[in-house]
Formats: structure tokens, C-alpha cells, sequence
């Protein structure tokens, strides 16, 4: 779907460039995280991407089209842009918000109202009491889905989301990545994102660049990243705990062994929750293990906490 072809870009008046020689491809489908510390020119990539910057040298390339021959505005009109204080427009009612694109594109309004309340649904707002609300009556995680909505409208092929959790507090911002992770699996959509938070980029992201100083470091699953850094400064990027963090990735019933009848275990963990979530139930109540469930609270297995240790250690499945 998007291919960087050694782009650099350099900024007048300043001596080191913003990006140096990028070359990485983003497959159909995927969502790539961008990360790296503050200045390392992971947002000036994402929008040169949809030409709010230029490169200096190089080729950037969406389904084999140099973006710099096409034309601007269907370009733009193709690519979903979310940033993190959303951008809504003040002055207009949520439903003309999440209208905008469409409205551009000449839709009917028939049209153009089923999709508005199609999307608002998707995010998980009531389109009776939201449609004529004006965005300083809404929370700031309601207004995060707005500008989701919104950027979905005209059903893009390509969605940039730029810190788009970023300035929503903390059980929020769990839940919204949540259930937005939820909606790209079901729409498929090509995302880039651009965070600052490793654990968003190892949650989100289907692949990880770690960038610094404008160059790309490593490019790869967030299993293989933390498994396998690419050099000192990735290791360190990661922080000592990235042997936990890779349990995130995993769920119970990947790692669970029978089901024990009589297991004694006082606790109990969903096959599909993380390793990470079951590994703190174990330590919080000194647990050697736990029983394994599915959906119904059926038991389907057991989980040593050996099993989870073991997990943490393994290394990363090839690509």
C-alpha cells in the first residue's frame, strides 16, 4: 500500500535533516507505529505521507503512485488524518462534523446521513442524542471518536492518526485503543500511527518503526522488537522490562496447558486475556497457576506461572 523509497527531507536553516535515507513498505491492511524519542522525525514522515510535507529527496509511493504526481486533493480525500486534540470544527454540529468529507464529495444527503449514523454507531455513540450536540458539549474521549468517525467517512483506503490518544486520561485512552483496535480489524484499513507511548506502539501496531535523529532503526513485529533490538539504543528505548512487556502480546489460552479437575488455584483468568494480566492475578494472590476459561466460563486448561515465565523467555516467531 505505501512504500518510502530513501526519503529524506531537511528543513531550511537547520543542519541536520529531519528524516535520512527512509526506506521501509507498509503493507495493505496493516497498521505500522512510528516511535521514537521527541524530535526523531516520526511525524514529519506520517505527513509526508499525505503531503503536508514535501520530501527533499526520495519517493514516497501508494499503491505504486509517487504521491508527489498526484493530485492533492483526491490524494487527501483518500487518506482518514486523526490528530490528538481531534481538530473538530467548532461551529458545526457533530453530525456535519463526521458530514464533511462526504458533503465535499458531492453525496445526497440520504446518503450522507446513513453514513453519519453508521459511523457514530461504529464508535459506539447513540446518533439520536449526538447528532445535534456541538463538540464543547461532548467528552474529550467522545469528541476522539468524532474526529475517528470523521476520518472514515469517505471510507479511506489510509488512516494517519497522529498521537490520537494522547490527550485523553488514562482508562480512557485504555479503552478507546481497545475498541478502536476492534474497528480497524473490522474495516481494514492501511494506519499509520505516530505515538510516543511504547506501549500504545507494541498494542497497536502490527509492525514497530523505532526511529532517532531522523533515521530507522528497526522495522519489525513488536514480538521480534523486544525479543530482538536492533542495537544498544533500541535495547534501552525498550526499557529492562521489555521481557514483560512481550507477555501483552500473548494470551492465556496460547500458553495453557490441560485442564486440571482438581487444580487449587483459588483463581480464574479468560483464555483470551494477556499473559501480562494473568501473571499479576497470580502474583497479587501468590498463585502457582491459574484455570483457564473461555467465553461461557467454561474451564478449557490451566496456566502455570512457569508457563508464563517461559513465554516471557521464547523467542520470536519469524515474519
Amino acid at each position: 500500500m505505501i512504500r518510502l523509497e530513501n526519503v529524506t527531507k531537511s528543513f531550511p536553516g537547520t543542519a541536520q535533516a529531519a528524516v535520512t535515507g527512509l526506506d521501509f513498505e507498509i503493507e495493505t491492511g496493516t497498521t505500522v507505529a512510528l516511535i521514537g524519542p521527541s524530535g526523531c522525525g516520526k511525524t514529519t514522515t506520517m505527513r509526508m505521507i499525505n503531503r503536508l510535507e514535501v520530501p527533499t529527496s526520495g519517493r514516497i509511493l501508494i499503491d505504486g503512485r509517487d504521491v508527489a504526481t498526484s493530485e492533492l486533493t483526491l490524494l487527501r480525500r483518500n487518506i482518514g488524518y486523526v490528530i490528538q486534540h481531534v481538530g473538530l470544527f467548532p461551529h458545526m454540529t457533530i453530525a456535519r462534523n463526521v458530514a464533511a468529507v462526504p458533503r465535499l464529495l458531492g453525496w445526497d444527503k440520504a446518503r450522507t446521513d446513513r453514513r453519519v449514523d453508521e459511523l457514530l454507531h461504529l464508535v459506539g455513540l447513540d446518533p439520536a442524542t449526538m447528532r445535534a450536540r456541538l463538540p464543547h458539549e461532548l467528552s474529550g474521549g467522545q469528541r476522539q471518536r468524532v474526529g475517528f468517525a470523521r476520518a472514515l467517512a469517505a471510507d479511506p483506503d489510509i488512516m494517519l492518526m497522529d498521537e490520537p490518544f494522547g490527550a485523553i486520561d488514562p482508562i480512557t485512552r485504555v479503552r478507546l485503543q481497545d475498541e478502536f483496535k476492534e474497528i480497524l480489524r473490522a474495516v481494514r484499513k492501511t494506519v499509520v500511527i505516530v505515538t510516543h507511548d511504547l506501549d500504545e506502539a507494541i498494542k497497536m501496531g502490527d509492525r514497530v518503526a523505532v526511529m532517532r535523529d531522523g533515521r530507522l532503526l528497526q522495522y519489525d513485529t513488536p514480538d521480534a522488537i523486544l525479543a530482538r533490538p536492533a542495537d544498544f539504543f533500541v535495547e534501552s528505548f525498550l526499557g529492562p522490562d521489555r521481557a514483560i512487556r512481550r507477555l501483552a502480546l500473548r494470551t492465556a489460552g496460547s500458553a495453557m496447558g490441560p485442564r486440571r479437575e482438581a487444580a487449587t488455584t483459588r483463581g480464574s483468568v479468560d483464555e483470551r486475556a494477556s499473559l501480562h494480566l494473568a501473571l499479576s492475578l497470580m502474583l497479587a494472590d501468590d498463585l502457582p497457576g491459574l484455570t483457564v476459561t473461555n467465553a461461557a466460563g467454561d474451564a478449557v486448561g490451566y496456566l502455570e506461572r512457569e508457563s508464563v515465565v517461559s513465554a516471557a523467555r521464547t523467542e520470536a516467531a519469524p515474519v
